[in-house]
């Protein structure tokens, strides 16, 4: 229980960025189970974000229904982030819906 509850705060943080670089940079945040599973959890949302990015630049030019679509992505990315950062803060180790299984392919 240590484990997480000393973890919380680079867990929450890893969602903003700033508790990668901590995660990064600090060995014995790096060897905390917890927050290596929410870095691993924001690195994915991280990298749909940009995949939804990515596709924003098709979708504007779809009028109405890509821009829809876009919207959708874009809300979903937001929810996806801020139940990443709820988790975090209760001290859960739980897979965000839809992308949080690609976390547990990451080797590091």
């Amino acid at each position: 229980m240590s484990e997480v509850n000393n973890g919380k705060a680079p867990a929450v943080l890893s969602y903003f960025l700033v508790g990668i670089l901590w995660w990064l940079l600090d060995e014995k945040v790096k060897k905390n189970a917890f927050v290596k599973f929410h870095v691993k959890q924001s690195l994915v949302l991280i990298i749909a974000s940009i995949a939804v990015s990515v596709a924003g630049w098709i979708l504007v030019f779809i009028p109405v229904i890509g821009w829809i679509a876009l919207a959708v992505l874009r809300i979903g990315i937001f929810v996806l982030w801020i139940m990443g950062i709820v988790k975090a803060a209760q001290g859960a180790k739980k897979e965000l819906p839809l992308i949080g299984s690609f976390a547990k392919n990451l080797k590091f």
